[in-house]
């Protein structure tokens, strides 16, 4: 009988090991991408601000940018199978704030709608209450210091005022805790606003950037007491307001380690799962035009 060499049978074994190898990874099935834990997007609205909060099956909305960004924002939250909203929250009754906000209401199931105590003459203004009236919604009144869960989100009203005179100083501030990780919603307060706040919760990991980088808010003593991670700004490329301010570009260079601009980037999307923050970008057709009343 003819002797097989031994070195024989191990070159067949490792080809045979290989060939397994080679049939397992071919054969595996690619997993889907994991679905994060909390998504928030700063949506590129232009000259305007819109915030989308996807937790779980739950959805929650700050602002809707302006007029012209309203059915581009009901195409855009269709496209992702969107259905209801938690919470539909308008800081404050600017156009640029509030402007999309009737579309959104007319288009989707809402359960709760959120805004300060404040009114205001304007067409953009009505065109809300009247959608609201519509669906046969109440406006829930922010106060300072109330507090609402969404899932496992954890929300607090840092600030809400009550100054029709002042619509900027008066908008509503969130702050937004997941497990490891916090947020500071701050709509267009102003820096007379942010010194009554220095004895808050403020200490956060993401910050978004007040007024679109107005220098007259993010002021030296807020930033330091927020120390976020990150800063994120809404503002239009093309602008007649010069943002991004200089100056506060500058203050949040010193307290921040990374600053993302939607008229750069385009949509920013955060993807958190309680102690990672990862972000990225995307362009999105949500951009209808600039808004004048900011």
């Amino acid at each position: 009988m003819k002797k097989i060499k031994i070195e024989n049978i191990i070159y067949s074994l490792v080809i045979l090991l290989i060939i397994a190898i080679s049939i397992y990874f071919i054969s595996k099935p690619i997993e889907d991408k994991k679905t994060p834990d909390l998504e928030v997007q700063l949506i590129d609205v232009g000259q305007a601000e819109s915030i989308l909060i996807r937790h779980q099956n739950h959805n929650i909305l700050i602002d809707a940018g302006n007029n012209k960004d309203g059915e581009l924002l009901v195409e855009y939250f269709k496209g992702m199978n969107i259905k209801e909203f938690d919470y539909i929250i308008g800081t404050h009754p600017h156009e640029d704030h509030i402007g999309g906000l009737d579309n959104v209401i007319n288009n989707f199931d809402i359960k709760h709608v959120l805004m300060p105590d404040l009114t205001t003459n304007t067409k953009t203004f009505e065109e809300v209450l009247d959608a609201i009236e519509n669906k046969n919604l109440k406006i829930e009144i922010t106060k300072d210091d109330d507090t609402f869960n969404v899932g496992d989100l954890k929300f607090e009203v840092i600030h809400s005022g009550t100054n029709s005179e002042d619509l900027n100083g008066s908008s509503i501030v969130l702050r937004m805790d997941y497990k490891a990780n916090s947020y500071l919603f701050t709509s267009d307060i102003t820096g007379e606003v942010e010194k009554t706040l220095l004895d808050k919760n403020i200490d956060v990991d993401v910050y978004k950037v007040a007024h679109h980088s107005s220098t007259h808010s993010n002021t030296y003593q807020f930033l330091e007491k927020v120390t976020p991670k990150y800063a994120i700004i809404s503002f239009a490329k093309e602008n007649d307001y010069y943002y991004p301010h200089i100056k506060t570009i500058n203050r949040l260079k010193k307290y921040t380690q990374e600053i993302y601009m939607t008229s750069e980037l385009g949509t920013i999307i955060i993807e958190d799962d309680g102690e990672n923050i990862e972000i990225s970008s995307k362009e999105t057709n949500t951009d209808g035009g600039d808004a004048w009343d900011i």
